[in-house]
């Protein structure tokens, strides 16, 4: 057994050998991989692997040596522990890191080609030797037969989707299998963090992904709180809730607005993109912006509220009655019912497999919200979030599960209003807090399911910040629900998912 070299409360340091074999035996007992990343050491890289244990997160740590040729190797953890698959890929486009037998190594947030070096976060910037790859070379192939061919969609496609290739393996009609190649979206993001102080880095997490910037903003702050020791004020955690509340409300309405779109069903699309808009401007006479920016500070609010709380509640009220009658509307359609039932199911086995997180975990029984494993902020405040009831995995389920959630953050969001009461919420930003070096961890539920922020500190600025969306977690699924679907299909089931590519390429 190997004796770790540091312990804390969030972190472990092992050896190379003992640090897979840690990983794979926590795996196999029952922890979920929350992701896997690299810091830059000049002479080789430091890798963690960021587990879920019951109610917690831990991290275990290792310092892999460059060999002879400068590059860093290990042994792969995806053969033991699939859900390792994509941030073993992104590891290697990132920090150049090899995991020997690793399934398929090919690029997937980063095409460099053979000229371009490693960005290699948590180091030094590196000069750029070449450029990227455009996406030219020729995608995997892992169906083969009489008639088989690949059809490459994206990544420029019609309407306002963000850019992404998904390459379609088809004799013809059906699909039965997906490539899914992200890296045209690729940001830079990681860099972006670093020699930043925490509370200006706040505004990277912000934009890391736009549809979810209030969850990656609690995230980041959540982790900096973490090291720093800090407890934010009541009337804070709950202005957090309301934020965060009226954040996933407005990406399920946009989702289901998607479903309709594909249906066909123009008075539907029409109806929830009204929804999505009188959210997104309770949001803003909330905040001043219709994203939730500039708000979530360190150690609570960055800049203090003066909330009308009787006026929001009534018409969060009317809101939710009206949501709800829609709702009704759509699954009394048969027709629209007929399209997303059987659609792109996910097993529950695949599911538990990877760790499957927010409403596609749910829908497939996986219940991994964070709201309710590790309460946070105004959560721990009040009544405790239900779990929403769907088994089948199907884009219908997928569908009710976020039905199910609009409700619930209507009530959420009632309790919480009524908690604050009528009072201003003053600024409680933690601006002379020293927060001491080392590895924080946080996490906050995004629309899209949970999100974690890993942040390493020196002398007070960021080193490295590994900032893991829910969309990078579960669209790896994609490639696993296709199962006898056909070329109409598609836009159900990419719908259904309801994931941010910005926050998949980063």
């Amino acid at each position: 057994m190997t004796t770790p070299a540091r312990t804390d409360a969030r972190e472990v340091v092992l050896d190379v050998a003992g640090w897979g074999d840690d990983v794979r035996g926590r795996a196999a007992a029952g922890a979920r991989l929350v992701g896997v990343y690299g810091s830059d050491r000049g002479d080789g890289c430091r890798l963690t692997a960021v587990l879920a244990e019951q109610d917690r997160l831990g991290a275990l740590s290792t310092i892999v040596p460059a060999g002879t040729d400068g590059v860093a190797r290990y042994r792969s953890l995806s053969p033991e522990v699939p859900a390792a698959f994509w941030y073993e890929r992104a590891l290697h486009d990132l920090s150049g890191v090899v995991p020997e037998g690793h399934p398929r190594l090919d690029p997937l947030l980063l095409d460099r080609g053979g000229s371009t070096p490693a960005p290699r976060p948590g180091g030094p910037a590196v000069a750029s030797g070449g450029t990227p790859m455009a996406g030219e070379r020729p995608g995997p192939v892992d169906v083969v037969g009489h008639g088989m061919f690949t059809l490459p969609l994206g990544p420029v496609r019609s309407g306002v989707f963000e850019s992404i290739e998904l390459l379609l393996e088809t004799p013809g009609e059906d699909i039965p299998h997906v490539n899914v190649r992200p890296h045209y979206k690729h940001r830079g993001v990681a860099k972006q963090f670093e020699g930043r102080a925490p509370r200006d880095a706040v505004l990277v997490a912000e934009r890391v992904e736009g549809i979810s910037s209030v969850a990656h903003a609690l995230a980041f702050c959540h982790a900096v709180e973490d090291l720093a020791g800090i407890e934010v004020p009541r009337h804070a955690r709950l202005v957090r809730v309301v934020l965060a509340e009226l954040e996933r409300m407005a990406n399920h309405l946009d989702v289901t607005m998607r479903l309709a779109d594909a249906a066909g069903l123009a008075v539907a699309v029409s109806r929830f993109g009204w929804h999505k808009e009188r959210v997104l401007r309770l949001t803003s006479s909330v905040c001043g912006n219709r994203f939730g920016r500039a708000t979530v500070g360190i150690g609570g609010l960055c800049r203090g509220l003066d909330l009308d709380t009787r006026s929001l509640a009534e018409e969060l009220r009317a809101l939710g009655s009206r949501i709800r009658s829609d709702i009704r509307a759509l699954e009394a359609s048969a027709s629209f019912l007929d399209r997303l039932r059987g659609t792109g199911p996910l097993a529950h086995e695949r599911a538990v497999q990877h760790g499957a997180v927010g409403p596609i975990g749910r829908a497939s029984a996986v219940d991994n919200d964070v709201r309710r494993m590790r309460p946070y902020d105004g959560y721990r405040d009040l009544p405790p979030v239900p779990a929403p009831h769907a088994w089948s995995g199907d884009v219908l389920a997928r569908s009710r599960v976020r039905w199910e959630e609009l409700m619930t953050s209507v009530a959420t969001l009632l309790d919480a209003l009524d908690t604050l009461g009528r009072a201003p919420v003053p600024a409680s930003e933690a601006t002379d807090t020293r927060v001491p070096d080392g590895l924080g961890l946080g996490s906050a539920e995004s629309a899209q399911g949970e999100v974690v922020h890993a942040l390493e500190l020196s002398g007070g600025i960021v080193r490295r910040c590994f900032a893991r969306s829910a969309s990078f977690h579960d669209l790896v699924l994609f490639h696993d629900v296709f199962t006898g679907d056909v070329f109409t299909d598609l836009p159900f089931i990419e719908a259904s998912f309801g994931l941010g590519y910005a926050g998949v390429a980063m």
